[in-house]
């Protein structure tokens, strides 16, 4: 099997009979190796004394006390999400279930990194078998916002955290304006000709998708959503690329993002929506269940329901993977993996 996302740290975790991944101290370990808690040189003592003590026993309990005691106010609030999130992990049985308590039961002010690091991990569990470039880089949106570069009428998207980069390493820049090519020679757009590459820079994040105009694109992301599903809700369905919505009945959305959500909501109620604002919609997938499947409200038998992907007016893809899972029209938000 070809190694792939190796910085989501699936080495770190150990999987159970059931497929999901348990909460090992190792995982644990490279959370307190993030650079916003590690204690900077002019960390007080108790901020010092607090991640050592972890460093030596991560599950160890920690007093409110030993967080009060940190004089810095961010690094005191970094302190208490970051053991707020880890409790809910060590009383999950699997990272599975600790996702799922957390999209169903959010913690105050929680991060999104919190969440995107968990996608990546539980996506890397889910994907474990998959040999397609494409469906591992349709993936990447699940938990890396992306920028999208409008050349020839396709919507290219990159990985926004290495435009960005490139930006603030070359201002001033023609890439500001995100026009008429792609911002990197590094950066390639993944076709049949260099997908084969995708295995040996996958933690580069460095190939971008041609989501418009690439219909292995759109398919890899139909079957990400469909291994996310299955994996997380034990659920079975069948995605497929649609280029609208031609049911007279249309019963069901799911915006797969905020502006997606946005424009089927607007859709939903009869509203008029300009020609400028559809025309930021990317891809829009058909999701059919299984005829029979229990878990599905009544009045959806029979009936799909539709995914929205759309980008923000300033050309950006910001995924909610947490709304495939909160949002299905079922009965028993389903159990943990």
């Amino acid at each position: 099997m070809r190694e792939f996302w190796v910085s989501s740290a699936h080495h770190l975790a150990v999987r159970t009979e059931g497929g999901g991944l348990l909460v090992t101290d190792e995982l644990l370990l490279a959370y307190l190796a993030r650079p916003e808690l590690m204690p900077p040189p002019e960390a007080c003592r108790a901020e010092r004394e607090l991640h050592a003590a972890l460093s030596a026993a991560p599950r160890r309990p920690v007093a409110q006390a030993e967080v009060a005691a940190i004089e810095d106010a961010d690094a005191r609030e970094n302190w208490t999400l970051m053991l707020a999130f880890r409790g809910r992990l060590l009383t999950a049985a699997t990272v599975e279930a600790a996702y799922l308590g957390l999209v169903r039961s959010p913690l105050p002010q929680m991060p999104p990194l919190f969440l995107n690091q968990l996608v990546h991990l539980i996506l890397r569990n889910a994907l474990d078998e998959c040999h397609d470039p494409y469906v591992l880089r349709a993936a990447e949106l699940f938990f890396r916002p992306q920028r999208v570069t409008l050349l020839d009428g396709a919507a290219i998207l990159a990985d926004a955290e290495i435009i960005e980069a490139e930006e603030q390493g070359r201002a001033p820049s023609p890439l500001a304006d995100m026009l008429g090519r792609l911002p990197r020679a590094e950066l390639d757009v993944l076709d049949d000709a260099n997908a084969w590459t995708y295995w040996s820079r996958s933690d580069a994040f460095t190939m971008a998708l041609n989501i418009s105009a690439s219909p292995k694109s759109r398919a890899g992301l139909a079957r990400a959503i469909e291994s996310w599903i299955r994996h997380l809700l034990h659920l079975e369905v069948e995605v497929e690329a649609v280029a609208q919505v031609v049911d007279s009945d249309w019963r069901w959305f799911v915006g797969l993002d905020q502006e997606g959500t946005r424009i089927g909501n607007a859709v939903w109620n009869g509203e008029p929506v300009p020609s400028e604002t559809l025309a930021r919609l990317l891809a829009l997938f058909r999701l059919r269940f299984r005829p029979g499947e229990a878990r599905l409200r009544p009045d959806m038998a029979g009936h799909p329901a539709y995914l929205l992907l759309a980008m923000t007016p300033d050309r950006r893809v910001l995924m909610k993977p947490q709304n495939i899972v909160a949002g299905l029209p079922l009965l028993d938000p389903g159990r943990p993996g």
